[in-house]
């Protein structure tokens, strides 16, 4: 599978304007990631929030670290409109780079802490996004994360695979091949862990409008072309009513979360050492 960018930017850009008020998933998300930063020791003076949306953790990451520079990175430019309209500040500390995360920008080993909740998944090569990250952390520097893993929205794709044999899912990538790409592109002490989050919807119109508002369509480069017909959703919406459950329709996204640190010195060495994986127990929210 291949995702295509181009698209990719244009559809987080369409959805930019109600992003905020829609993103349950989204915030919550963000909110467990910027909890973790109270497990680790760091006092960065500059900060990127790779794939920063609408600015919400940016912001919040700008509180917790008083006097750091936040770089609000983003490959869609009406999200980072979006963000630069709530801050009022003429002397801001935030700043706003529209580009994309597998050819980053930025000053080699300059900013002591990259953030980034769940934009890995839209990006084609895990290896060059994080050899860029690493190259932009200063030695010692922590790189933290939430992705999404296969088993996210396995309901719909479960569903559709009832109706024909095209791509309308995206996929994602495994925790274990997140953590060894780490390995690969020279980070050190990854620690990783997943949990599944369950939206639940009334019915597969609002289930399907929720991800259109949140730009989460999909971007498979492999995907059928055309429009698909009435005739075929009736298919889906029938298919997915077996998952229905006390009444709701289920959706649910395999989130992954993990941190590693950019060594002290580099080394030769391929071992793959300091691994560690768990899970933890799932979380239901209802919309």
């Amino acid at each position: 599978m291949a995702i295509n960018k181009t698209k990719v930017a244009a559809s987080f850009s369409r959805a930019a304007q109600d992003y905020a008020e829609h993103a349950v998933l989204q915030r919550t998300v963000a909110e467990r990631l910027l909890e973790r930063l109270e497990l680790v020791s760091i006092s960065p003076n500059v900060i990127v929030d790779a794939g920063s949306g609408p600015g919400g953790a940016a912001r919040q990451l700008a509180k917790r670290y008083k006097g750091a520079q936040v770089l609000q990175f983003d490959l869609s430019m009406e999200m980072l409109s979006q963000s630069r309209s709530k801050d009022s500040r003429f002397f801001s500390r935030q700043q706003y780079i529209c580009g994309d995360a597998e050819s980053l920008p930025l000053v080699k080993n300059s900013a002591e802490l990259i953030f980034s909740s769940l934009m890995l998944q839209w990006c084609n090569d895990l290896d060059a996004v994080f050899a860029q990250i690493k190259s932009t952390l200063t030695k010692q520097g922590l790189f933290l994360f939430a992705t999404l893993g296969p088993d996210t929205l396995k309901e719909l794709r479960s569903s559709w695979a009832e109706v024909d044999d095209d791509v309308h899912v995206n996929t994602f990538i495994d925790m274990h091949d997140i953590g060894d790409a780490l390995i690969r592109t020279g980070f050190v002490e990854p620690v990783m862990d997943v949990e599944h989050i369950t939206l639940t919807y009334e019915d597969c119109f609002s289930l399907m409008k929720d991800l259109k508002t949140l730009g989460a369509s999909n971007a498979d480069n492999d995907r059928l072309k055309g429009l698909t017909g009435k005739n075929k959703i009736k298919r889906l919406e029938s298919a997915y009513e077996k998952h229905r459950t006390e009444g709701r329709l289920p959706l649910t996204y395999e989130v992954v979360y993990g941190h590693a640190w950019t060594p002290l010195q580099e080394t030769t060495s391929g071992n793959l050492v300091n691994e560690v994986y768990f899970p933890i127990s799932s979380l239901k929210i209802r919309d």
